[in-house]
């Protein structure tokens, strides 16, 4: 026969790791879910800039500002997103990998940051599925062998980034330009259809 007899410091010693691992389990969810929820979505800034397309007094004025606000969007705003995003990615595909390459990794991010942009334009639903599927299988992993992680594979990742800076330049600048295409087809799709109407 079982028996059980409480203890305060027994339960304590028992609960506190669990505890710890329920609170991280969330912040890092909550996290991941508002970063793929933005990274994901077609119109990442809330500008609003078809407003400002009227034919309504005033008319010049307000193409000045729209044509001042896309460009804060998408040339000053957009490519220090890009960057943060990258470097997310890079930052999780580090820790996932056992012996990692850092022109490999840097690729990969890349490609998964353009693949979710890319997709966002043709579903959000399938660009939020693609953002948040590196994430959450990092989180799988750590769960199963939290030993996984390496300190020194970030240190010597990012003791070697000076040689490849060129390399995450011209990564950045195909992302930039990947967003300004997709953007203009867009306008050009929506001003169609506005003139269809």
């Amino acid at each position: 026969m079982v028996s059980f007899v409480f203890s305060w410091d027994a339960a304590l010693a028992t609960l506190a790791p669990l505890f710890l691992f329920v609170v991280a389990m969330v912040i890092y969810s909550v996290f991941i879910f508002k970063f793929y929820h933005f990274i994901a979505t077609r119109d990442i800034f809330e500008f609003n800039l078809q407003r400002y397309h009227t034919r309504a007094k005033w008319a010049w004025l307000k193409k000045v500002l729209y044509i001042f606000l896309y460009f804060l969007e998408y040339v000053i705003l957009f490519p220090i997103f890009v960057s943060l995003w990258f470097v997310m990615f890079a930052v999780l595909l580090l820790l996932l990998s056992r012996d990692p390459q850092l022109s490999l990794i840097l690729l990969i991010a890349m490609a998964i940051v353009s693949s979710v942009r890319i997709t966002a334009y043709y579903n959000e639903a399938l660009s939020k599925d693609l953002a948040k599927m590196l994430p959450f299988g990092l989180l799988a992993v750590l769960l199963v062998d939290i030993s996984f992680i390496s300190s020194s594979t970030l240190q010597s990742a990012i003791t070697s980034i000076p040689t490849v800076l060129d390399t995450i330049l011209y990564y950045l600048i195909f992302a930039i330009l990947i967003e300004f295409v997709l953007r203009i087809f867009t306008l050009i799709f929506l001003d169609e259809t506005v003139e269809e109407e």
